[in-house]
């Protein structure tokens, strides 16, 4: 596998785009579908944190609606596409300005259509969809169906025949050169939910593949609410711990919670010394028994040498990412002296949300004294405490 970062490296890649242009008017409340949370997390990047989890994905292009810049930066929380861009009126007409702009920027080889309304996608449907691209040039994922289907309006009328029938889903997944030309083709008056339908129309068949209940797509206010419970039924609560001191000296910066302090002296340590995002970070680690700061961050690695710290709450945030976590709740409390903690609280709390991909609400800083006792009364250094609550996957 390869990741690719930039537009300009995706010769030959397999990129997924993921559709996230709509209003969602059905799912009810005041904000669009994908960026509700579950799980405390909102619906487009849980379908983001699936697709780049993949080993065989190289980039994820994303595309949005105007005007929800901010929602889509709020929702991904520190998350990085190769590109996010702005979709159309239709959402053929938004999958294929992402074609577009892919083709302009070079040849990936395979492309996966994703609607971001569908969040718990597995590896293993993604695997499905790859494996038949090898005797077609699409495939897609289905569920059979089981109940009985009837026309009608008022009255019954003649059922039909269940067995040759379908329910599509997304991921779909393409030879890239084949459904960029099927859209060209398509014509621009008629609208399609489904572009395996736009490439089939050009002449490609288009296998099946087995697709997944929990791919269901997320469209009316019921469906948020089975999803929560699914999603909570089915992970446990972890809680951990970390402490940290670094020394007060002159002729340093200040950093706390990754909001540079004025103040007559700074911390001293290999890295920036933010003794509170060290604290969060061991919390962390320590909720995933995956060890501490230390063990990841070694002081004696020289290129840790004053580097900021929020790099090393980045890599926490991406550790309970990779496991499929979620952070419910961080709690900081900063023990000093001086300088007095009050002034910047909000712009801390701001920042560790910012870098932890949470709403502010879910982030708490606090700041308390030892009436001049010890090593903190003295002003000779500062200590932090930090818990974090995390929701994971029940492990086997």
């Amino acid at each position: 596998m390869r990741r690719v970062m930039t537009l300009g490296s995706i010769d030959g890649a397999t990129i997924a785009i993921i559709v996230a242009a709509g209003r969602g008017e059905r799912a009810g409340g005041d904000i669009p579908k994908q960026f509700r949370r579950i799980g405390g997390r909102a619906v487009l990047a849980h379908a983001f944190d699936r697709l780049v989890e993949h080993s065989e994905i190289d980039g994820i292009l994303l595309v949005t609606g105007e005007g929800q810049e901010q929602a889509v930066m709020e929702a991904m929380g520190g998350r990085s596409p190769i590109a996010t861009i702005l979709g159309g009126a239709t959402r053929q007409k938004s999958v294929r300005a992402a074609l577009e702009h892919l083709a302009s920027a070079g040849s990936p080889s395979t492309v996966l259509i994703h609607d971001a309304a569908r969040p718990f996608l597995s590896s293993a449907v993604i695997d499905r969809l790859l494996g038949a691209l090898d005797d077609a040039k699409g495939a897609i994922p289905v569920l059979p169906v089981v109940d009985t289907i009837a026309l009608g309006d008022n009255v019954l009328g003649e059922v039909v025949d269940r067995s040759v029938i379908n329910r599509v889903q997304t991921p779909q997944a393409f030879a890239f050169a084949e459904i960029l030309a099927a859209h060209r083709l398509w014509s621009a008056e008629t609208d399609a939910t489904d572009d395996a339908q736009i490439l089939r129309a050009a002449g490609h068949d288009v296998a099946l593949v087995m697709g997944d209940r929990m791919l269901e797509k997320l469209t009316l206010p019921e469906d948020f609410s089975a999803a929560e419970k699914v999603f909570a039924g089915s992970r446990s609560m972890r809680t951990g711990m970390g402490y940290d001191v670094h020394r007060l000296v002159e002729k340093e910066e200040l950093w706390l919670c990754g909001i540079q302090v004025p103040h007559d002296k700074g911390l001293s340590g290999h890295s920036d010394a933010d003794v509170a995002l060290h604290a969060l970070v061991d919390a962390l680690l320590g909720a995933l028994a995956e060890g501490d700061i230390g063990s990841h961050f070694p002081p004696s690695d020289p290129q840790w040498r004053g580097a900021a710290s929020w790099r090393f709450l980045e890599f926490a945030r991406q550790r309970v990412e990779a496991r499929g976590g979620v952070i419910s709740h961080v709690d900081l409390t900063i023990i000093c002296e001086r300088p007095k903690v009050g002034p910047y609280r909000d712009a801390m709390r701001a920042r560790v949300a910012e870098l932890l991909g949470v709403s502010i609400g879910r982030v708490s800083v606090k700041a308390t004294t030892t009436e001049r006792l010890g090593f903190t009364g003295r002003g000779e250094g500062i200590a932090a405490q930090a818990i974090a609550t995390l929701s994971l996957p029940d492990i086997e």
